[in-house]
């Protein structure tokens, strides 16, 4: 047994070896503890000393303010200083400070270095409470410049002082100056455009807009922009598939080559007759027949249009951004084109412009206030080019308020949630929140009543920039006095015997007018 237990019994070498390996564990394990412990430190007193940021603070929810391209700040040497009260801060929002890294601290007096340089362009009657919002949510997604052309409300006064007030923001009024210059369009002696010429109401805007627009791509060259859109004060550029949802991305990314790009239309579909505020009440929309597999669309197309004349109320052709280069010339309020070429032209595959459309129970008596035509069914094909506004002209002009109501219910309000829930999972429905978060944000950091605020302070002495006059202007509206009605600008015989000779270019080629997206009837055409 002795000698068993003598041959068992540890050596005390090998008992000093156990011993130092304990040690030398012990001692990573502290190293181990201790690091990470040292690095959290350092980091802190970095981030303390302003030296970083955490990126995951860029996304954290305070308040629900934040998203992306959007820090907030404390800075106190701001231009646009927060206000304490206001009529028109109460309305359009509280006061907080924000920053956009795009436009440093809000420090508008600075330059630009955004690139490529794109610019939009507008025809709008609207008031600050829509074209606002508008204007700095394109402004945060990485538009630059902005030609606005004004009249009604965007005209007034006190509305177009604050509008003229953000940099890079250009009014043109429908002054007698503007109508006689455009009186000697080269657009009236030519043929793409001639088929909508003295015809009222949406014939009427359609011409408007198009000869504004040949006016922007003057302006867009002078300012050096490299891209234009025309987007109306109802419609948002939704830049899906880039990672800053940056419109700057998206086109950046394009090859030189391509001269025009189409953002394929989503149509906002409103879950109650009660919006207000249609930018930040509407996340829901119907997906155009672009983004869509044609099994999808045709096989829930009578679902999707619920009744109605067609798979959208209104258009479904799209938006589209031009290069700015030379020859470019408008081809109607939805395409663009060059006198010298066809176009290389191209389709986003994700990113979208969200169409609001008919989102407000009131837009209903609005666009009728708009046109005097008389409601018939013969009539309405005079002035209207898509059957949805033909029939929703004919309801405003002819029904009671309740039978109005009721329509509205039935033909625009989505109210049945197991329908919604179907198509949603079909794909034909999505929703889209990000244009819903930014306004959010913009409203609740108190960017807009700021800037009426500015406004208000430095031009205090003018009385017509008082909260209640500008709050009147924007929500009732006046007349821009001195307008001309469109169809008497070339309502003349043309400067030449005969209409000017397009270049090969240009032959057969009309004016692209809204068009309403594929029927059942084109199915044969799509497979």
């Amino acid at each position: 047994m002795a000698g068993l237990y003598s041959s068992i019994k540890p050596s005390p070498s090998s008992s000093s070896l156990s011993q130092s390996s304990q040690v030398f564990a012990s001692r990573i394990l502290l190293l181990l503890t201790l690091l990470p412990l040292s690095l959290a430190a350092f980091a802190f007193i970095l981030q303390w000393r302003g030296e970083i940021t955490d990126p995951t603070t860029r996304w954290s929810s305070i308040n629900g303010l934040e998203f992306p391209g959007m820090d907030i700040s404390t800075t106190s040497n701001s231009k646009l200083t927060t206000p304490t009260s206001s009529n028109c801060a109460d309305i359009l929002g509280q006061s907080r400070s924000i920053s956009f890294p795009y436009f440093r601290d809000w420090k508008f007096t600075l330059e630009s270095d955004l690139n490529p340089k794109i610019c939009i362009t507008t025809s709008t009657s609207a008031g600050l409470e829509q074209i606002l919002p508008w204007i700095f949510y394109h402004k945060v997604i990485g538009v630059t410049n902005f030609f606005l052309f004004v009249e009604g409300k965007a005209a007034t006064p006190g509305v177009s002082k604050v509008l003229e007030s953000i940099p890079k923001v250009k009014l043109i009024h429908r002054t007698k100056e503007l109508e006689e210059q455009q009186a000697k369009s080269r657009i009236w002696n030519e043929t793409w455009l001639s088929s909508f010429f003295y015809k009222p109401c949406n014939y009427e805007l359609f011409v408007k807009q198009s000869l504004n627009m040949e006016m922007a791509i003057v302006m867009a060259r002078e300012a050096h922009m490299e891209w234009i859109i025309h987007l109306d004060t109802d419609e948002l550029i939704h830049p899906a598939g880039t990672r800053e949802y940056s419109i700057r991305q998206l086109l950046s990314d394009l090859p030189e080559n391509v001269d025009m790009v189409v953002f394929p239309n989503y149509e906002s579909c409103v879950e109650r007759d009660n919006i207000q505020e249609p930018f930040s009440e509407v996340s829901m929309f119907k997906k155009n027949y672009d983004h869509l597999m044609k099994e999808t669309y045709f096989g829930n197309y009578k679902e999707s249009t619920r009744g109605n004349p067609n798979y959208f109320l209104t258009y479904g052709n799209g938006k589209a951004a031009a290069r700015i280069r030379p020859h470019l010339r408008p081809n109607g309020a939805h395409r663009w084109h060059n006198y010298m070429k066809n176009p290389n032209e191209i389709k986003f595959e994700e990113a979208a412009v969200l169409h609001y459309t008919y989102t407000k129970f009131s837009d209903l008596t609005s666009r009728r206030d708009r046109c005097g035509c008389k409601p018939t069914k013969e009539e309405v094909k005079r002035c209207f080019m898509l059957e949805f506004d033909r029939d929703a002209f004919i309801i405003a002009s002819t029904a009671t308020e309740e039978e109005m109501l009721n329509w509205y219910r039935e033909h625009v309000v989505w109210t049945d949630k197991d329908l919604n829930k179907k198509l949603t999972k079909k794909g034909i429905l999505t929703r889209i929140h990000a244009p819903m978060v930014i306004m959010q944000g913009l409203r609740e950091a108190g960017v807009y009543s700021s800037l009426i605020e500015f406004v208000q302070t430095s031009l205090a002495k003018d009385p017509f920039l008082s909260a209640d006059e500008i709050i009147s202007n924007s929500s009732k509206g006046v007349e821009a006095a001195g307008g001309v009605s469109s169809r008497k600008i070339g309502n003349k015989e043309p400067r030449t015997g005969i209409r000017n000779v397009l270049r090969a270019a240009d032959v057969d080629l009309s004016a692209m007018p809204p068009l309403s997206p594929p029927v059942m009837d084109d199915i044969h055409r799509y497979t």
